[in-house]
């Protein structure tokens, strides 16, 4: 037996459960197939967008409150700036689908939000040209992760609690026994008392059968635009925003590098077969849709792609995780599937699998994100 737990792939929520199982075991191994954070991963792209209010399942709120302290406690841990509190913002139309939606949620969980009236948001952030019936939700808890020092200052911190790494080590097959999950390399294998799966978009050639069919990789592209004042797009005076309506949609986040303005068209991910292989030049189509929104939404923005890329994800049938341990297993635990959406929450995420796949604590109400509502 080579150890308790062993992590395969250390990734946005691998990472983290990495770390949350170094706090319970000083045996646990991580295997990550190139580097930590490294640029083909879903980690890409410098920022994601983290929120308190959201719409959907209320069942995500408990996990991102949790999410909010264990970011704080990694930046405690490692000293790292990882979550840039500049708050956000949810546009859209009054009384809107996206907004109604949004609102239904975020008072279901009675958390923290101030509405604000189509004139609080020209007076306050005028670099968002609104339509006639524009208001937005400020979310005063939000701000932008930084996803590569997330990932690697969660491995660092793992490493110093006595965790072992392996980079590139892609793992190509698994096997359980009656005592153990054996797992493979290349001419190398290792057995642990358990394993966590959370290759992203890599996963689904480690499943079972059954739940192949179930998941999908999917292409996700993101785009970052100059602006023409940088000072007006700076984390203190453009917090992250989310803004939807039925022909045009996007998000972003502020000048974390003092020069480029993430904004990035919602809701595109095409379907891709290979997440090694995910084309990164963005179609004609993509652009032209990405300049048309962006000329619309930001007058304060030179209308030409400054920078672009594309990264796999892992999206599930119901685009909700596959988060506890695979059908008929007790020590294969799945922690992936995390729709494009993930990130936010992945340290919450990674301390509910070091946990459970540990056998230390099993957490309730966790049934819309069990790969057994997949059971065929």
């Amino acid at each position: 037996m080579d150890g308790k737990l062993a992590v395969i792939g250390l990734g946005s929520v691998g990472s983290m459960a990495l770390w949350q199982g170094s706090r319970l075991t000083d045996s646990v191994t991580g295997f990550e197939a190139c580097s930590p954070a490294h640029a083909r991963s879903a980690v890409g792209g410098d920022t994601r967008l983290f929120r308190m209010i959201y719409r959907g399942n209320p069942g995500y709120y408990p996990i991102l409150e949790r999410s909010a302290g264990l970011w704080a406690e990694l930046e405690a841990e490692t000293g790292q700036d990882i979550l840039t509190r500049c708050g956000g913002l949810s546009i859209g139309t009054q009384d809107g689908a996206y907004l109604s939606a949004l609102l239904e949620t975020t008072r279901t969980n009675n958390a923290e939000h101030h509405i604000l009236t189509h004139k609080d948001m020209t007076e306050r952030y005028p670099q968002h040209n609104l339509r006639a019936n524009d208001i937005a939700v400020y979310d005063p808890n939000a701000g932008a992760l930084r996803t590569d020092r997330a990932v690697t200052a969660a491995i660092t911190a793992a490493q110093a609690n006595g965790a072992t790494v392996h980079t590139n080590t892609p793992i190509t097959s698994i096997e359980e026994t009656n005592d153990g999950v054996t797992i493979t390399s290349g001419d190398k294998s290792w057995t642990f008392e358990n394993i966590i799966i959370a290759s992203g978009g890599w996963s689904q050639r480690l499943m079972p059968d059954s739940l192949k069919t179930h998941v999908h990789t999917r292409r996700i592209f993101l785009t970052w635009f100059l602006a023409r004042d940088p000072a007006q797009f700076t984390p203190d005076r453009f917090p992250v925003f989310s803004r939807i309506y039925e022909d045009r949609s996007m998000y972003g986040a502020p000048a974390v590098d003092g020069t480029t303005v993430k904004a990035t068209l919602d809701g595109r991910g095409a379907p891709t077969p290979d997440a090694a292989n995910v084309p990164r030049e963005l179609t004609d189509a993509e652009i032209s849709e990405t300049t048309e929104t962006v000329t619309e939404f930001f007058p304060g923005l030179h209308p030409s792609i400054v920078r672009s890329d594309a990264f796999p994800d892992l999206f599930t049938s119901d685009t909700q995780p596959l988060l506890g341990f695979l059908n008929h297993s007790r020590r294969i635990y799945s922690a992936t599937g995390f729709s494009g959406g993930g990130f936010k929450m992945a340290s919450g995420y990674g301390e509910i699998a070091a946990h459970e796949a540990l056998g230390k604590r099993w957490i309730d109400g966790l049934d819309f994100v069990r790969p057994q509502r997949f059971q065929d």
